[in-house]
């Protein structure tokens, strides 16, 4: 049992290591250092091979070329009629030159085989070849002599290359691989038969064995290697550190989001520099600036509706609870009850109505006559009150607009006109078009609106503060024109001073299609 206890309590601490390591290895610091050393490590892989491969290309070629120009020295002293073609190469043919002058047997080509056997002694002789570079004479088949003497095995008199070049009967260069014997590696050659009166008497052969070349590519290979690794741990250590400056934005937004709570949305991140990171920060601040924005709406919003709610139902209780048997005062409380549960029921209408008016649903298109749909307007705005009404104009044409909508919305406007207005004070009504737009206004001659207020009132709840008549609603009104001019794509505009009256003016596009929803600009 006490076993089992120290297990049970060892077992969060090895659960705590192993999330902390885990966490270690999935951290982008550590994801990113590790894809950059996967890349390196890749890179290295294919081009260590690549830049051996090259190298030894390369090594082969300038043997070649040193092959090549030996045997062109030799062509031209044993073939008279290559001499004079064949000095294109000022090298070569400065080095002819001095062989025969320093060896008369060298002066013309041998006739006979004793000669011929002079022929190689005195070139050989006065050859000083390059490391690992054999000269090789062959008379009549076999091994004559060698420059340098010091031959390895796959050269020897007797060795079977040594064979195969006294048998050949044409020139030829190429190359013989020798696996088992890591000494040699391979040998590159080029081989010239000696023809006397129509029959070979001898092959003349330049060799190289590779090993000592290869070698030093293989060292020189294994340096690059060593210096890259230190180049790489180096730029793993520099970009360790480098990552961390980089990516200090996300562990601030990490910070940043473990202190934001219901009641504390202040917190944001400070920008520096630019690029996709410091970008980054910008849109986190300004989601956090819409987020506290929505917040504090709704918390308004929340508040502003208890308060909206409470005083009717207060109205309503207190009534009810001194509310006795007279008959008289059972009908005054009754229709008092009615007249606030009506408010109530028109404040969670429009409740509704504001919600819904962020759907895509919330609009239902149709065609709309204008000039007969002003009219409308204009005769159920005069059933609302008594007021000096005048009709200043109408639109002619059609235009697409949900109606019942748009109504609501001018009447809205009407309404408002009508309770900062007095009876002998004007409100106009009109509609016109202009520059693919179609305009509805609603103006009046009454108290006007300050400029701090004009800023305010289009918010839920908003009335304005220089009012001096109480508002029967709740505020949101015009809130609800904004949403459903919004809704249409288009804007409500309003210009009014104070003791000068109020003038609203819904602009919405003449035509538009009942699939695109545009946004809202508001001018105050």
């Amino acid at each position: 049992m006490q076993e089992k206890r120290s297990e049970s309590r060892a077992s969060p601490k090895v659960k705590s290591n192993f999330s902390a390591a885990r966490g270690f290895f999935w951290a982008a610091r550590t994801r990113i250092l590790l894809w950059y050393l996967l890349t390196i490590g890749f890179i290295f892989v294919v081009s260590i091979p690549a830049f051996r491969q090259v190298l030894y290309e390369r090594v082969n070629q300038r043997v070649n070329r040193e092959l090549t120009e030996k045997m062109e020295i030799f062509t031209q002293l044993i073939d008279a009629e290559t001499e004079a073609s064949d000095r294109e190469d000022e090298e070569v043919t400065a080095a002819v030159n001095l062989l025969k002058q320093a060896d008369m047997r060298l002066t013309k080509p041998p006739a006979t085989e004793d000669e011929l056997e002079e022929f190689f002694d005195a070139f050989l002789g006065r050859q000083l070849s390059e490391d690992d570079t054999f000269l090789i004479a062959i008379v009549d088949g076999e091994f004559r002599k060698s420059s340098p003497r010091a031959r390895p095995k796959v050269l020897a008199a007797d060795s079977k290359l040594i064979q195969y070049w006294g048998r050949l009967t044409q020139s030829e260069q190429g190359e013989k691989e020798f696996p088992t014997e890591p000494n040699i590696d391979s040998v590159l050659y080029t081989a010239k038969p000696v023809w006397i009166d129509g029959e070979i008497a001898g092959v003349f052969v330049v060799a190289h064995t590779t090993a000592g070349e290869r070698a030093e590519v293989v060292e020189a290979v294994l340096a690059i290697v060593q210096v890259s690794a230190v180049v790489l741990i180096l730029a793993l250590l520099i970009a360790w550190v480098a990552s961390r400056g980089v990516l200090a934005p996300l562990r601030l937004i990490l910070q940043t989001t473990r202190k934001i709570s219901e009641s504390d949305l202040n917190q944001r991140i400070s920008v520096e520099g630019k690029g996709e990171l410091a970008e980054l920060a910008t849109t986190f601040n300004e989601m956090m600036d819409r987020l506290q924005a929505a917040f504090t709406s709704q918390q308004e919003f929340i508040n502003d509706a208890g308060h909206e709610l409470r005083t009717p139902i207060a109205i309503v209780r207190g009534h009810l609870e001194l509310m006795g048997d007279n008959p008289e005062e059972i009908g005054e409380t009754r229709a008092l009850v009615l007249d606030e549960l009506d408010r109530m029921s028109r404040f969670v209408n429009d409740m509704i109505l504001l919600t819904k008016a962020e759907r895509p649903d919330f609009l239902r298109w149709e065609t709309v006559e204008l000039q007969s749909f002003t009219e409308e307007l204009f005769a159920k705005a005069q059933a609302l009150a008594q007021r000096n009404w005048q009709f200043d104009s109408t639109a002619q044409g059609q235009t697409i607009a949900d109606r019942q909508r748009l109504t609501q919305a001018v009447m809205n406007l009407i309404r408002n006109a009508i309770q900062h207005t007095k009876e002998n004070d004007i409100i106009g009504i009109g509609s016109a078009i202009s520059k693919s737009r179609i305009s509805f206004w609603v103006r009046d001659t009454g108290e006007g609106i300050a400029l701090i207020d004009q800023k305010r009132i289009f918010e839920r709840f908003a009335r304005a503060a220089n009012s001096r008549r109480r508002s029967e609603g709740a505020g949101l009104g015009l809130s609800i024109v904004q949403a459903i001019v919004e809704a249409h794509g288009g804007r409500i505009l309003l210009k009014s001073d104070i003791g000068a009256g109020a003038r609203f003016t819904i602009v919405i596009p003449l035509k538009r299609s009942p699939e695109k929803k545009g946004h809202a600009e508001r001018v105050g």
